[in-house]
């Protein structure tokens, strides 16, 4: 099964956004993924609907909404009027973390689930059924270009097994210092969608970076 890659916008130069979004539309990416941080549930502030509305506009490829937030549940619905193809919020950010699966789901959007690197996967198994996505964050969640965390391949190995043990097609998507070094590995462990924020844009070449990640 081939990779698919989800350039992360958090690395992007935002003084010329618009380009930057014309040269992933011209790319092998499949998903634009966007980080919503609120400076609470994470040490760092990044952009909210207002940014994402421009950038729906122009951009060609599916939408992967990533709520790094406190009380996801308050915004669900703001971020589901873009028509994402998913919307993940933070197992350890939901205090209903079912109720907040199945809002997501009823706008027609596919749930995701984001598990920091202390987090267990074990504690997604028990509804995993429902997920369509889990986000495996391979660093600690807040800013971008931070160092691959090794033992996350573990995580997402044992996440895959338990995928399969349970026949279910919950995708696997890896957030955090995935490179051209390390996407290989990641590929073999079990992903099925690689984020890369700074590994793409801040590539000599963006198309070309994309082509090798999905080359992995």
């Amino acid at each position: 099964m081939s990779i698919e890659i989800a350039p992360s916008l958090l690395a992007a130069n935002f003084g010329a956004l618009n380009q930057e979004i014309e040269t992933l539309n011209a790319s092998k990416a499949s998903l634009l993924h966007l980080d919503v941080m609120d400076g609470s549930f994470v040490p760092n502030i990044s952009f909210g609907p207002v940014v994402i509305e421009a950038v729906a506009k122009n951009c060609k490829l599916d939408l992967d909404i990533h709520l790094m937030i406190e009380d996801p549940d308050r915004y669900i619905a703001d971020y589901a009027s873009f028509k994402p193809k998913y919307i993940s919020v933070h197992e350890e950010a939901c205090r209903h973390l079912d109720r907040s699966i199945d809002y997501i789901k009823s706008f027609g959007i596919g749930a995701g689930v984001a598990i920091n690197p202390h987090t267990p996967v074990a504690n997604l198994f028990t509804v995993l059924h429902k997920i369509d996505l889990v986000c495996i964050m391979s660093v600690n969640p807040g800013f971008g270009g931070q160092k691959f965390i090794p033992y996350t391949l573990k995580k997402i190995e044992a996440l895959r097994a338990e995928i399969k043990a349970q026949c279910l097609h919950t995708k696997i998507e890896v957030d955090g210092g995935v490179t051209e070094g390390n996407a290989a590995a990641v590929k073999a462990a079990g992903a099925d969608i690689l984020v890369a924020g700074s590994s793409v844009f801040k590539a000599e070449n963006p198309l070309i970076a994309i082509e090798n990640l999905h080359g992995a």
